[in-house]
């Protein structure tokens, strides 16, 4: 008989990494109960109160089928009041996160239409962007969760406005994960499911926090149908080993690139006679045509 519940990872289970923005999307952008809960109270729990996902607009093609793939996928939805959403995780994330967050936001924000003669900036609705980051750290404080809003920094007012940015900094959880379950907010329970499902260091936490929350049992439920089916796991591995294959190609390029002018640079020290015979020469090779 087994000896763990059926809602735990079993000792020798080998689940697929959430953290990989394909495998982020299957589990929670698949039109079932379990998946649009999950989505539900991961949401709720990110934004600090209760909301209810009724769709999942068509940003990208479908994910029942996970071979379908874009550079990075995101989870674009909305709220039974109309408030928009846009989830996305990111494995290896790039140093311009922050920016690009906001340029989403705003492309999401104003992609509301409020043209008629019934309608005014009033109706615009709640327009939230949630960023679950892995592997670095953005902020200068030892807080892994930020939440961003328009408002004077000197004065300490808000704008009062309706577009908010949340970020989840994966790689802040390490004292968080030592918490008991008990102290552990909802947030940070969602964070830890997120950043060591597969560590099996940490796996008795994990299935602690599988028995008291839902909506993460859901969403494990979903994950593991996905990690037990064998063709659909070694598509996702491939597609993401494709990925990881064309970032590193582009690295090492800019890397060989950057050794390229490095070798130019020393052999025009060698042949220059002084430091402003260098400079004046570097300012012609860059003003050159």
């Amino acid at each position: 008989m087994n000896q763990y519940p059926i809602s735990c990872i079993q000792p020798d289970e080998d689940p697929l990494d959430i953290r990989m923005d394909n495998v982020f999307k299957a589990v929670f952008a698949r039109e079932t109960p379990e998946s649009t809960k999950a989505l539900s109270q991961l949401i709720s729990a990110l934004i600090g109160r209760n909301v209810t996902i009724v769709s999942i607009l068509a940003n990208e093609p479908p994910v029942e089928n996970i071979r379908d793939r874009q550079i990075r996928y995101d989870i674009n939805c909305k709220a039974e009041d109309g408030e928009l959403v846009d989830v996305e995780i990111c494995l290896n994330p790039d140093v311009f996160e922050p920016v690009r967050q906001e340029f989403y936001t705003a492309k999401l924000f104003c992609g509301q239409d409020i043209k008629g003669s019934d309608r005014n900036y009033k109706d615009l609705k709640q327009t939230y962007q949630i960023a679950i980051l892995a592997n670095m750290k953005f902020f200068a404080d030892d807080t892994y969760y930020h939440s961003f809003k328009y408002y004077d920094p000197i004065r300490g007012v808000s704008l009062d406005g309706k577009t908010q940015i949340i970020t989840l900094e994966l790689a802040k959880l390490e004292n968080v994960v030592e918490k008991p379950i008990t102290e552990m907010t909802i947030s940070e329970r969602w964070a830890v499911f997120i950043e060591y499902l597969t560590d099996k260091d940490k796996r008795s936490t994990i299935n602690e926090i599988l028995q008291q929350e839902e909506g993460i049992a859901m969403a494990n439920q979903v994950l593991m149908t996905i990690s037990r089916d064998e063709h659909e796991r070694a598509r996702l591995l491939s597609e993401y080993k494709y990925q990881v294959d064309m970032q590193s190609k582009l690295v090492t390029a800019k890397r060989e690139g950057k050794i390229e002018r490095d070798k130019e640079i020393l052999a025009i020290i060698n042949q220059v006679g002084s430091l402003d015979e260098l400079k004046q020469h570097l300012t012609n090779s860059t003003e050159s045509p």
